[in-house]
């Protein structure tokens, strides 16, 4: 066992030298890294941030104003709210209207529809009927009276059968 006591220690060396070199090397990687990092922070400091400071000028410039829009915004639609319920409340109260008149005309031509009837009605019976009865008694009478001083039915010749139709007969056929 004491032959290998050296050998554990160099390898224990060899270990020792190994993990340096690791170190070293993840070292150099990591100052590569740093440096990009310090190229790529004062790019952005270059770049970036006075972008930055313009958009936040820029910002602080307008703020007012969107504010100002807003508000004037939030006013119209206000007044527009207001106008629209205004417009609705009249179209409603004219349309309530319209279909007020609409049933007042509906009842109006009903109850002058029904009056006409009622009249044509009255007139048939009492114009109409009474005529039709005195046309039928003037002709029993005037066929009477042919009769008693004609002696031989009309003057034309004969009943109206024989002679054929009469113009005033034809219209009412």
């Amino acid at each position: 066992m004491e032959n290998l006591t050296p050998l554990f220690i160099a390898l224990t060396g060899i270990a020792v030298l190994l993990q340096a070199g690791v170190l070293v090397a993840i070292f150099v990687a990591l100052k590569k890294t740093s440096a990009k990092m310090e190229a790529l922070g004062t790019e952005v400091k270059t770049k970036v941030l006075p972008t930055i400071a313009q958009a936040e000028a820029m910002l602080t410039e307008i703020r007012p104003k969107v504010e100002a829009i807003a508000e004037q915004v939030q006013a119209s639609a206000t007044l527009v709210r207001g106008q629209v319920e205004r417009v609705d409340a009249t179209v409603t109260e004219v349309v309530d209207r319209a279909r007020l008149q609409i049933i007042r005309t509906d009842d109006l031509l009903t109850r002058t529809l029904d009056r006409v009837e009622r009249t044509s009605d009255i007139v048939h019976k009492t114009v109409v009927s009474p005529v039709r009865h005195l046309s039928g008694l003037m002709q029993g009478v005037t066929v009477g009276l042919e009769f008693l001083f004609g002696g031989r039915g009309r003057r034309n010749g004969g009943s109206r059968e024989s002679r054929g139709p009469v113009p005033q007969d034809e219209m009412f056929i």
